[in-house]
């Protein structure tokens, strides 16, 4: 009897092998000490490792680090809380080959009789190839947070990542108000470090005498006020990414301590003469040209080239105005109170938002987003419940047929925006420079 019960037990097994084994999701199990008891084909298949070099292994020894990359469970004290249940998140992972792909992972604990965790069962699917489709094709309308389908938005997407599965010191570059937070943050999120910090700072806010201490950390008695020991953000990303804001700003004398810890990846606490090793990625970002700033000698040339070694360039809201609509929706869903039904836009409303060259762009466009919420108390957003400068640019951008009226006011204010490039000024009016000449001359006292 026990030898039909063993038999019975034997087909079950190869039974439901052969069920796992036909599934479209990698499907891996391992116990409390990481040793891979379950690894079938669809899992062989995505990671390129096979059934054979995987089982009774340690996970981590395996793959060469965390299959989950930062967001691994099992990483330090393996002991996982009682109410552990399901994890699900994506990560960016390594194959045999070398070749990073866009895994989206399920994690859910297995349990004994006695409810007690005994090891973890992780369900997972590439999604890699379907991204990159999408994003060819323009079907995303977000990625990572960040909303946008415009062709130069999908540029950026594909260069997000691209730099999530490297570890490159990376510079942004883009106007006041497109983002470049949130791409520093979506190229955090898609790498392996996805898990540690993210240490945003902006250079440009704190005060030249407390940076060094803010960047860096201090000892116990280093100067007045202060009474304790403190880590730097530096030492808070550890593991992670520190995001410098506004790096253009940093003074000469911390632009030196900054390349320090670019080359060597240590530097001491202020007062202190321990020195301190971290293992953080840099990405940067300013508003200005780094290259300019160089020449003018108040940016390093070695720092310039040492936090630009892969440049990202974020568009400008009027370079990718078809978000516009995209936008201006996601953040009426944002503002919807206490589930009710979103507010809408009307035509004319948004046809003013799509000729406006929204020179503090998508920060600019939120801001008006929410002032036009309140004075249409969250209703139909009707062009009179726009902010005064929307309903200023009245001019409609340039397309086949008769051009529009231009006016003093509006052409006053055009010029202002470009800092007198004419040029320029006619794209913001939406006009041919022809037409935008011609005006001038009739009216001189406008340039």
């Amino acid at each position: 009897m026990a030898g039909i019960n063993l038999e019975e037990l034997i087909a079950q097994q190869k039974n439901l092998q052969n069920i796992l084994d036909n599934l479209m999701e990698g499907i891996i199990a391992h116990d409390m000490q990481r040793h891979i008891l379950f690894f079938n084909r669809a899992a062989e298949r995505i990671t390129g490792f096979t059934r054979d070099e995987v089982i009774g292994r340690d996970c981590h020894t395996v793959f060469g680090n965390p299959f989950c990359g930062a967001k691994c469970s099992f990483c330090g004290q393996i002991e996982l809380p009682d109410n552990f249940t399901q994890h699900s998140y994506t990560i960016n992972a390594t194959t045999k080959s070398g070749e990073v792909r866009h895994i989206e992972m399920s994690v859910t604990g297995m349990r004994d009789e006695s409810q007690t965790i005994i090891g973890v069962l992780a369900a997972f699917r590439d999604l890699t190839d379907i991204i990159s489709m999408q994003l060819k094709l323009g079907e995303l309308t977000s990625f990572s947070g960040i909303i946008g389908r415009d062709r130069k938005m999908r540029e950026v997407f594909e260069q997000i990542r691209n730099l999530a599965a490297t570890d490159f010191a990376v510079h942004i570059t883009g106007e006041t108000g497109t983002g470049k937070e949130l791409v520093a943050n979506a190229i955090h999120d898609q790498s392996p470090r996805a898990g540690k910090p993210f240490v945003p700072v902006n250079c440009g806010a704190l005060p030249e005498g407390l940076l060094e201490s803010e960047l860096f950390g201090h000892v116990k008695g280093a100067f007045s006020g202060a009474i304790r020991d403190k880590k730097g953000r530096f030492e808070l990303a550890h593991g992670g990414t520190i995001f410098l804001d506004e790096v253009s700003e940093l003074p000469r004398h911390m632009q030196v301590k900054l390349l320090r810890v670019l080359q060597e990846g240590t530097f001491e606490r202020v007062g202190g003469e321990k020195t301190v090793t971290v293992d953080v990625r840099v990405i940067s970002a300013t508003n200005r040209d780094l290259r300019r700033e160089m020449e003018l000698q108040n940016f390093r040339e070695d720092l310039y080239y040492r936090l630009s070694v892969v440049p990202v360039r974020i568009p400008a809201l009027r370079e990718r105005k078809n978000d516009i609509p995209l936008l201006a929706t996601h953040f009426l869903k944002q503002a919807a109170q206490n589930g009710k039904k979103p507010a809408t836009l009307s035509r004319e409303a948004l046809s003013l938002m799509m000729d406006y060259p929204w020179p503090g762009n998508v920060r600019e466009l939120q801001n008006a987003v929410h002032f036009a919420l309140v004075k249409s108390r969250y209703e139909t957003i009707q062009p009179e419940h726009l902010p005064l400068e929307l309903r200023k640019m009245t001019c409609a951008p340039a397309r086949p047929g008769p051009e529009c009226r231009l006016t003093k006011e509006m052409v006053v204010q055009a010029l202002a925006q470009s800092a007198g490039n004419r040029s320029r000024a006619a794209r913001l009016l939406g006009v041919g420079r022809a037409t935008l000449y011609r005006f001038l001359d009739k009216n001189i006292d406008v340039s």
